[in-house]
């Protein structure tokens, strides 16, 4: 699957903002549907639990949609959107607040987010990882503290930029930089380390 981030999409991205802000609500949904398993993909990774994810990525998508408006086109949609998930996962887990199912319904009562939330196409975690290497990597990532696999999903899963990813976590640039050195330094010593035929071993 190639990167959800390359710049056909991101210039379609400004087309259906653009059409969506003039009534185009069918745009929306286009977008919804390009982010959704990136946006849901992140906030399962600093959640863990599939209920929960589901109602923030609900909460996330609510968010956009009340502030699109005020995007300012200039910029990076994907950072703008990955910002508004981050904030958004740090603020449900101060408050655990449920968002209810029936938030995200269009005119017609369908709930577009759920629906693709609950589809049969591959989970965000396939997406992420090479067959062979899959439960190899799960295991040695799932091993390091949530900042440094949040920068590593953020580097190597969604593709952005250091920079994109300082914007996002709002931390400067270096101590991005620095966190991703260390991330990657931390994550060879997991794969070494691990036991010969167990999980995060090669040999």
């Amino acid at each position: 699957m190639k990167p959800f981030s390359n710049n056909k999409i991101a210039g379609n991205e400004a087309e259906l903002i653009g059409k969506y802000l003039k009534g185009d609500e069918k745009s929306l949904e286009i977008l919804v549907s390009i982010y959704l398993k990136p946006i849901y993909s992140f906030v399962f990774r600093q959640v863990g639990k599939k209920d929960e994810s589901e109602d923030i990525t609900q909460d996330i998508f609510i968010k956009v949609w009340k502030n699109i408006k005020r995007f300012d086109q200039s910029k990076s949609f994907k950072t703008w959107i990955f910002t508004i998930a981050k904030n958004t996962v740090i603020d449900s887990q101060r408050k655990k607040k449920t968002i209810p199912l029936s938030s995200f319904e269009n005119a017609d009562g369908k709930n577009m987010v759920i629906e693709k939330i609950s589809d049969s196409s591959p989970l965000p975690s396939e997406i992420f990882y090479k067959k062979n290497l899959k439960q190899g990597l799960d295991f040695s990532i799932k091993k390091l503290n949530p900042e440094f696999q949040t920068i590593l999903f953020l580097r190597y899963n969604d593709h952005f930029k250091f920079r994109e990813i300082a914007d996002i976590l709002g931390e400067p640039l270096q101590t991005v930089k620095s966190r991703h050195r260390r991330a990657v330094i931390a994550l060879k010593k997991n794969i070494l380390s691990a036991p010969k035929n167990q999980p995060g071993s090669y040999y």
